[in-house]
């Protein structure tokens, strides 16, 4: 182990011992304020993936919620994700949810959230961005909506339009379960209106910004088949250019304790499960081409194997980060490789949706 990693690994042992949303506050203080060891990148041919346009060197990022405010991207990637998705960033700033809203499941390898969409809105984090506008790195905007907005709809649509030119790709946030009433944008009606509005908005910044920036659509593990269905009709209807499955779960099956009954989004290793069923799902109804990012449960590198051969082509990592630190990445891509190499299979670009037809032929989780 290197000096970096070792000082990493006791910074997020450390970090344990604060109330959870004090030791992200003060993760990202420290990143902003350069004090955080950067980490090796693993790098190995094998591992390389393709996400449109772009050249990754592995396919492990890390998820929305921890950079709501774009204001360590540069910083994250120094800890050897492939790419960093900042938000959900919403037009206006707001409190989000009263604290306590987030608890930690250790023996579960999980955590619970209820945050809502605290932030600081689009303008600083448009200021944050703009900052580094030119350097290198994958950096996605997850932009969503206001809990108070008239039109949540054209929330979206001010996203798209605010970070056109400096988001490398866009996710569109529909499935948190912790503002009321927003998961109702997934239903069909609801989200053909939507996506025509964002990839409207997108074509219209295409020109100006010399490129048009990808739009992934984010979607909730509590959904059933028949839903399943109308997103992947309305997905290809609509010409999105990629879904990221999936966001937190309501379900509680299989965690107990007393922290387990607060209220809010599971994430972690329960999750793994459900979340990746309704990711092979959903591979086996858009096809093989459109684009998906596997979230939801992924803390090792047989984790990731089995999320890119149900039908990811990239996956993310949240809650494996909170617990395990920089140190967590480069042990997951570790992993992957050597599985990779013991499979025959060659490749991260080959491993995918290998298994996407036995994954989807298993029932979503009750």
């Amino acid at each position: 182990m290197t000096l970096s990693e070792l000082i990493g690994s006791f910074s997020a042992a450390a970090l344990r011992r604060f109330d959870p949303e004090m030791a992200h506050a003060l993760a990202v203080t420290a990143m902003r304020l350069n004090l955080a060891p950067g980490l090796p990148k693993m790098v190995d041919d094998r591992l390389v993936v393709d996400f449109f346009d772009m050249r990754l060197d592995h396919p492990v990022g890390l998820a929305a919620g921890f950079d709501k405010d774009a204001e360590i991207a540069d910083a994250l990637l120094t800890q050897g994700f492939s790419h960093v998705e900042v938000g959900t960033v919403t037009p206006r700033p707001q409190p989000g949810n009263p604290k306590p809203r987030i608890f930690r499941l250790p023996e579960a390898n999980a955590v619970i959230n209820r945050c809502g969409f605290n932030g600081k809105g689009h303008a600083h984090a448009l200021k944050q961005l703009e900052r580094r506008n030119g350097r290198p790195g994958v950096i996605g905007v997850n932009v969503g909506a206001n809990k108070d907005s008239a039109d949540r709809t054209a929330d979206y649509v001010t996203g798209i339009k605010a970070f056109a030119g400096l988001a490398s790709y866009f996710t569109v946030n529909i499935s948190s379960p912790n503002t009321p009433g927003l998961r109702d944008l997934q239903a069909s009606a609801a989200l053909s209106d939507l996506i025509a509005r964002v990839i409207e908005a997108r074509d219209e910044t295409a020109v100006a910004v010399g490129r048009r920036t990808p739009v992934l659509v984010k979607i909730a593990p509590d959904l059933d088949e028949a839903a399943l269905d109308d997103i992947a009709a309305v997905i290809s209807a609509r010409s999105a250019d990629g879904l990221v499955v999936s966001n937190t779960t309501l379900s509680r099956s299989g965690v107990f304790g007393p922290t387990a009954a607060e209220p809010g989004g599971l994430s972690g290793k329960p999750l793994f499960e459900r979340s990746t069923v309704v990711l092979a799902k959903m591979r086996e109804r858009v096809g093989r081409a459109l684009p998906i990012i596997g979230v939801g449960g992924v803390m090792t590198g047989e984790d990731a194997y089995l999320k890119i051969a149900a039908g990811a082509n990239l996956v993310q990592v949240y809650t494996a980060f909170i617990y395990g630190g920089g140190n967590a990445i480069n042990a997951i891509n570790a992993d992957l490789l050597a599985r990779i190499e013991k499979s025959g299979i060659g490749s991260a670009r080959a491993l995918a949706s290998s298994d996407s037809r036995a994954w989807a032929s298993r029932p979503i989780p009750a």
